[in-house]
């Protein structure tokens, strides 16, 4: 280990000091990127994963290296952790909002227990939803807006310095209700239809009691469902990026 520090210090010029304001901001974006749409999902490689983090950690390293602590404690080393998952666990809320979208909507039409997906049990339009959701954030920047967003955090909560325990309950609780409040807005064209239609049927049903209302209202349900899916999918995708880029912004904002 020694011989390992005196070749780096001959080579960069930076000693064994050097090496622990990285370490910090290496646990800040490690934490995060556990959590981070796209980047840190359990399908990328563990490798992939750890390379991009090294890669976040470099972006983000010289531009605060002046506020970073030389000789950190314990619980500066915790703090930088519980910080990278704060950022980590609001960008996965807004993820959750698009899967919690999708089981809605295959609730609503009656789609929710066939064309299940891969990987996490829910129903194919919540892996359409997050795939393309994922896609389209990484295709608008979100690599840039993730760097700039730890660069910003370190003048919201600076390296060492502990948040208060009743600020973070209360973005915790804002930020769930905030995602649950997402993923019911852009399920509500559906269930609307859903009601409509569902009452439709009713009268039907009572005006002529002898058509099997059910094996003729579920298939064309169905149906009226992956149509207005694909109409409407482009305008839930953009609405879900305007909260994403919100959160980008502003991530520590609680709404009154």
């Amino acid at each position: 280990m020694n011989e390992l520090l005196s070749t780096l210090r001959e080579a960069t010029g930076f000693g064994a000091e050097a090496l622990i304001p990285v370490v910090l901001v290496f646990l800040r974006v490690g934490a995060m990127m556990a959590l981070l749409p796209a980047f840190g999902e359990h399908s990328v490689p563990g490798r992939v994963r750890l390379v991009l983090t090294l890669a976040f950690t470099a972006v983000t390293a010289p531009a605060i290296w002046d506020h970073l602590p030389t000789t950190p404690g314990l619980t500066a080393l915790l703090v930088e952790a519980a910080v990278g998952l704060m950022l980590g666990a609001g960008l996965r809320l807004l993820v959750m909002a698009l899967q919690m979208a999708g089981t809605m909507i295959a609730q609503a039409t009656s789609l929710a227990q066939i064309f299940g997906g891969m990987g996490e049990p829910q129903p194919a339009a919540g892996h359409l939803l997050t795939a393309a959701g994922l896609a389209l954030a990484v295709m608008a920047g979100l690599h840039v807006r993730v760097a700039e967003l730890l660069i910003l955090s370190y003048s919201l909560f600076p390296p060492g310095g502990l948040p208060v325990a009743a600020d973070v309950a209360r973005w915790g609780v804002a930020e769930t209700g905030r995602a649950f409040a997402l993923a019911f807005m852009l399920a509500a064209p559906f269930t609307i239809a859903a009601l409509l239609y569902n009452l439709a049927l009713g009268f039907i049903n009572r005006a002529m009691p002898a058509l099997m209302v059910s094996f003729v209202g579920a298939p064309a349900l169905s149906a009226g469902g992956l149509v207005l899916l694909a109409l409407v999918a482009p305008i839930l995708l953009s609405v879900w990026q305007e909260a994403l880029n919100g959160f980008l912004t502003a991530p520590f904002t609680v709404p009154p």
